[in-house]
């Protein structure tokens, strides 16, 4: 204790409170430890928001759904046993206002609620009112309706073939968010209203939702459990308030997740910045390491006192990142406003701040303990000799420092993922780009040994500096890529996601969607939409909804967790029926059946889907129809074009598996721009219960998801970026003692200041030019992986811009070697000579 307590004495003397020498490390984990401090609060609020308001956002403790139909008696009794029943329909419908001669056509969500709604939270008008369902005559609109209805308070619009009356604004829906994605504002009419609109016909598409408020809440899964196991045909899909918005919930996970692992990676690429800096203030300091050993003091004694004094500083950048963690959080909250699932309260989550600390405090150790070994082992006479003693530390001393460092970070970071495989691989990607950077460098030196030397001085001097004694050269490749990749990562990521947004999405997609459309009436609506468009193509597929029950001898029901890549096993999907193979889809296995095919039912099955589940061609699918368990075998496997927002069905039967059961047709419309809304005005009064949709609205809001995303990943990307940046300054101060020297001798051999800056922009210029290629490959590849494999888009990247990108980063890196050269020729070559 004595030998730390006059080691503190010492260290104390030396550090002051603007912490010269060591503002890189401070940086460097302020910059890593505060990203992570903030997306692991911010996930974990979120995730702690929805689990707390789970009951509201359902809208009960348990929620029983199912399509186009409502619940048989039996069904209903046995739900209405468990509590209290609020029964609510949702389906996709028409708002129309406006006049007569000139209406105004809004998609919207249609709700019609009962009595007993909201069984959890408070329905609240935007004048304060506290409601429940409203009169057979009104509705509540919700504020997008209103807007873009032109109407308020006592307004009136059409539903169907029934008028209503504004009630009231929406302020609060209870239960938004566990609704789901709409593709419009939602209008909400009591359970009479909806009956007035003639919507609700056989065959139309609707959902059927009776949330429950138990009596019994100790075992909430159990009674969802024996409900459905009592009627396992019946195609119901139960929730409970755990899981109140599945996809919010899965979204928030897995984005933090990835969010969290760039961070984590920016992290330890910012590591490396901490060991150049600690390198830097160290060789500063070799005069005072000097003078104590001189003076007696011992390896260890100057370990304890730059251990403390790196210690304090490294303490500081650690809790200053956990506060801006802390306090980005509101801050992210309220300038994300909409676009966050929920907005949770202020709260310090403790586990996001531990992790965060813990992650800081191993790359501190990892990091900055071969260069603390190194100082402390080298011998008062080496230290004094400075620049030409570059002896290096015991590997058996600094090996424990980084090994051990680097397995806690690994092990720290599988406990607390998710997804451990998808976590070691991230991590082992950023390492396997470490070290072939390390080992390109290796390569560079080598290299630049091996050429002839140049008769021009300055050339000569540049390849010179490459592979000199105390060359820092390893260090600047791998600071140099780093930036320069990561330069390229962001921009690939970026473009590719733009690309997505506007190349693949309005080029390939119809003008209007139409829902509902009566199979009986399907000539007279072509030729309706053909007298108001009459360069319309229309085509037209039989709709239904069912969910799948099983395949070969698996039940979904007794799955614990859905494979990855089986979406299709979560709840209800879209079913049609084709005698024909559809447009964009091409078989890839088995067969497609004849066109008057009439044998034992058969079904067509998305290849990526099977392939998540191991389906063969042969095996069966059992599914629920309107509460009637059936089944088809496998006749083939289809490769299905995704990319286009026509129909693209998962399933599709043959017309003897599913035809017989009431259903409606799906339309899609394409015209040229600006012929929609003739199209919607002709359909409006033939065909009230048709509810069209405009595809360009669809369009908004994938636009706006997708920006949000791609937003959230370029500032979690900056943030890697910012640690590049700080290695590369790191590595320039760490080498800045060394080029010191040269520049002082170059100087008093009569070399201009100039000349000896184009030595180092050369230099700068051959690894850069050098790392170019490499690090477009790394870059390229990684944002890949994530565009790819993370987020399932399509590889669109804009390689001008990723280009352009890559020149600024080469130019960028260069001006900041120079700059980092700028004050070493400043220095006085006789004061200079004197210190070395």
């Amino acid at each position: 204790m004595s030998e730390w307590g006059t080691a503190w004495r010492l260290a104390r003397r030396e550090i002051d409170l603007k912490f010269r020498g060591l503002r890189l490390l401070l940086a460097c984990l302020f910059l890593g430890v505060g990203a992570l401090a903030a997306i692991g609060s911010l996930t974990q609020a979120i995730q702690r928001e929805l689990a707390a308001r789970g009951a509201v956002i359902l809208g009960g403790d348990v929620e029983f759904a199912v399509s186009q139909r409502a619940a048989e008696a039996a069904e209903y009794k046995a739900i209405r046993a468990l509590g209290t029943v609020s029964e609510t329909q949702n389906m996709q419908a028409s708002a129309v206002g406006g006049s007569a001669a000139d209406p105004v056509i809004v998609p919207i969500e249609l709700k019609a609620i009962d009595a007993h709604y909201p069984l959890y939270g408070k329905l609240t008008l935007a004048d304060g009112r506290l409601v429940a369902a409203p009169d057979a005559g009104s509705a509540w609109i919700a504020p997008a309706l209103s807007e873009r209805l032109g109407i308020k308070r006592g307004g009136r619009f059409r539903l169907g073939s029934a008028d209503f009356i504004v009630g009231g604004v929406i302020a609060v829906e209870p239960d938004r968010l566990g609704e789901g994605f709409t593709l419009g504002p939602v209008a909400l009419v009591s359970t009479a209203g909806l009956a007035r609109t003639g919507l609700i016909q056989p065959g139309s598409m609707y959902t059927t939702k009776y949330r429950v408020k138990l009596a019994d809440v100790r075992d909430p899964h159990a009674a969802m459990a024996r409900f459905v196991k009592r009627f396992p045909s019946g195609g119901w899909i139960a929730k409970g308030s755990d899981r109140a918005a599945p996809s919010a919930a899965r979204f928030v996970d897995r984005m933090g997740q990835f969010l969290m692992l760039v961070a984590l990676s920016a992290l330890v690429i910012a590591g490396i910045g901490v060991g150049n800096g600690v390198s830097s203030y160290l060789a500063a300091r070799r005069g005072s390491i000097a003078a104590l050993k001189v003076l007696g003091a011992t390896s260890g004694m100057i370990a304890r006192i730059y251990v403390l004094q790196i210690g304090v500083v490294a303490l500081v950048g650690i809790l200053a990142g956990l506060l801006v963690g802390v306090v980005a959080v509101p801050a992210i909250v309220r300038a994300a406003g909409d676009v966050l699932p929920v907005a949770p309260n202020f709260s310090i989550e403790w586990l996001p701040l531990a992790l965060a600390a813990s992650y800081g405090l191993l790359i501190a150790l990892g990091f900055t303990g071969p260069p603390l070994v190194a100082a402390g082992t080298v011998p008062a006479a080496g230290l004094l000799r400075g620049v030409f003693d570059q002896r290096r530390a015991p590997l058996k001393r600094t090996l424990p420092w980084v090994v051990g460092a680097g397995l806690a970070i690994v092990a720290l970071a599988l406990w607390s993922a998710e997804q451990p495989a998808l976590t070691a691989g991230f991590l082992a990607a950023v390492t396997g780009v470490l070290l072939v950077l390390a080992g390109f460098g290796w390569l560079v030196q080598r290299a630049a040994a091996a050429l002839p030397r140049s008769r021009r001085p300055l050339l000569r001097l540049a390849i010179a500096a490459l592979h000199r004694p105390g060359a820092r050269t390893g260090t600047l490749v791998v600071a140099l890529g780093l930036g320069l990749t990561l330069f390229v990562l962001l921009a690939a990521i970026r473009t590719s996601i733009d690309g997505n947004i506007d190349r693949t999405i309005p080029k390939r997609a119809p003008a209007l969607f139409a829902l509902d459309v009566p199979p009986e009436r399907e000539a007279e609506f072509r030729r309706i939409v053909t007298r108001a468009a009459p360069v319309a193509d229309i085509a037209t597929v039989p709709a239904l909804r069912g969910t799948i029950t099983g395949y070969r001898n698996v039940r979904v029901a007794d799955l614990k967790t859905v494979p990855n890549g089986a979406w299709a096993l979560r709840g209800e999907r879209g079913l049609t029926y084709a005698a024909t193979l559809p447009e964009g889809s091409e078989v890839v296995a088995g067969r497609w059946w004849p066109k008057d095919y009439a044998g034992s039912p058969l079904v067509s099955v998305d290849e990526r889907f099977a392939q998540a589940i191991g389906l063969r061609v042969g095996d069966s699918i059992s599914y629920s129809l309107l509460g009637v368990e059936r089944s088809a075998r496998v006749a083939s496997f289809r490769r299905i074009n995704w990319d286009t927002l026509g129909f693209n069905y998962v399933m599709v039967f043959s017309p003897n598996a599913i035809s017989d059961a009431p259903h409606n047709l799906a339309a899609t419309i394409d015209l040229p721009r600006g012929g929609e809304g003739p199209v919607m005005r002709a359909l409006l009064k033939p065909f009230p219960s048709v509810s069209v949709i405009e595809v360009r609205g669809v369009i908004g809001q994938v636009r706006d998801l997708i920006g949000q995303m791609a937003a959230a990943i370029s500032a979690a990307t900056s943030v890697a970026v910012l640690a590049g940046v700080a290695v590369l300054i790191g590595a320039i101060a760490a080498a800045r003692e060394v080029r010191t020297y040269d520049s002082v001798i170059l100087r008093t051999l009569g070399a201009t200041r100039m000349q000896v800056l184009a030595s180092q922009a050369l230099e700068y210029a051959f690894l850069s030019v050098a790392l170019a290629l490499l690090s477009l490959a790394l870059g390229l590849g990684g944002a890949w992986y994530v565009v790819v494999e993370l987020f399932a888009f399509q590889w669109l990247p804009g390689y001008g811009t990723v280009a352009a990108t890559l020149v600024i980063g080469v130019v960028s890196v260069m001006l900041l070697g120079l700059i980092g050269a700028w004050p070493i020729l400043g220095v006085r070559p006789a004061r200079a000579l004197r210190q070395l």
